[in-house]
């Protein structure tokens, strides 16, 4: 196992638990101390954990859940607490969504 693959799952492990943990919390807003760390763990989940084979599946999951977590909101608007972990994790799972966009679309433009 390659150790960025190690780095990766370690980093995706963290992200979530750390955004649900912020999340339940309700201190994942935009304006929170963590709010970086989650969207540089989201950088590192996109340039490290995503393999070639994974790339489809991933970006199918994540947009899957951004949208839902987007348009999802005001129905979680008075749950406060499931509100705060969905917030969070689009903090982790939007950079890492990009990142694996940009590097599928370098792919396709290299054939």
């Amino acid at each position: 196992m390659k150790k960025g693959n190690i780095i990766g799952r370690w980093a995706f492990l963290i992200g979530v638990i750390l955004a649900i943990v912020m999340g339940v919390m309700n201190n994942a807003s935009t304006s929170s101390a963590i709010a970086p760390l989650l969207v540089l763990i989201g950088l590192i989940i996109g340039l490290l954990n995503v393999t070639d084979t994974e790339v489809m599946p991933f970006l199918w999951s994540s947009v899957a859940l951004i949208i839902a977590t987007s348009l999802g909101s005001g129905a979680f608007g008075d749950i406060v607490i499931a509100d705060g972990i969905l917030q969070a994790l689009l903090l982790v799972f939007v950079p890492a969504t990009v990142i694996v966009a940009i590097k599928n679309v370098f792919a396709i433009a290299k054939h």
